[in-house]
């Protein structure tokens, strides 16, 4: 590995290891090179399945985790096949081109099915780069908004999905109508956002940050329709150093649809910590139904 691991979600040097580190906890396999061995956790769990930035982080940690691995993220592409039922999966990791500054992989997640053969739920693609200092510059400022202490966190109410507990949010604007009668104007969303309990942040836990808002079609209608992730893109712009002078603060998140159309609609998200510098964006297709 030929950068730093300070930022991979290692096992917690505590007694009690963070939930996130628990549902990231991969056995590398005998079997072959980037093949490791995992199991869902019922803290991370969603409706039909475990929660997709979970998922997402997972298939990163398997990055992290690979003795080949050239550089930090850039890029994570996950496309959602199938939902994962509870119980053990595997991940399969592959490096497929490494050039001099960037490393192109192939991911996918396999499980059991229900005669037993192994089933594909979930492929990715990643690039992973050795960055070197240049001219940069941000062309997306952080929002005008109120500090984090200043909102009030959201306490998910008795019998929602289990995931939510996993994070806490305080939100800004736009956030999940009252009632669902119909009279939505926008898809805009701010929240300030971190784990729970506080972990300092790592690449792990943006990528599934990242993924933290509720479908846009929601906000957008008011009305609870049916809908999941498709596909799901992550740009890592944060440093490794940047990510461990976040700590355990909070990141401001902004989420918005941009086109709602024949059962799918898309939806852009910018990543800031609390001093105004952008870690990440992603872009998600997203599947709906009336």
């Amino acid at each position: 590995m030929t950068s730093s691991s300070s930022t991979s979600s290692s096992a917690s040097s505590s007694s009690a290891a963070h939930p996130l580190d628990e549902a990231l906890q991969l056995t590398a396999s005998s079997a072959a090179t980037g093949q490791y061995e995992g199991q869902t956790h019922p803290g991370y769990w969603n409706m039909v399945g475990p929660f997709g930035g979970i998922t997402a982080a997972t298939l990163l940690q398997a990055i992290l985790q690979h003795p080949d691995r050239l550089g930090d993220p850039l890029s994570l592409t996950v496309n959602y096949a199938g939902a994962l039922t509870a119980g053990a999966f595997t991940v399969q990791a592959t490096p497929v081109r490494t050039n001099r500054s960037t490393q192109h992989w192939t991911l996918s997640i396999l499980q059991a099915g229900a005669d037993g053969a192994q089933v594909v739920t979930t492929t990715a693609t990643a690039v992973t780069a050795v960055r070197r200092e240049t001219w940069s510059v941000g062309d997306v400022p952080m929002p005008q908004v109120p500090p984090p202490a200043e909102q009030k966190a959201i306490v998910a109410p008795l019998g929602a999905v289990e995931w939510l507990n996993r994070y806490e949010m305080r939100p800004i604007a736009g956030f999940i109508p009252r009632t669902w009668d119909g009279s939505g104007d926008h898809s805009l969303t701010q929240l300030w956002m971190r784990d729970t309990p506080p972990r300092p942040l790592d690449f792990v836990a943006l990528s599934a940050l990242a993924d933290v808002f509720f479908p846009r079609v929601w906000l957008r209608r008011a009305r609870q329709v049916p809908a999941g992730t498709v596909s799901i893109t992550v740009y890592f712009h944060a440093t490794a150093e940047q990510l461990q002078a976040t700590g355990t603060g909070f990141l401001l998140g902004q989420a918005r649809g941009q086109e709602f159309r024949n059962g799918f609609f898309d939806q852009t998200v910018q990543l800031w910590n609390e001093a105004g510098t952008m870690l990440a964006t992603s872009h998600q297709i997203v599947y709906y139904k009336e």
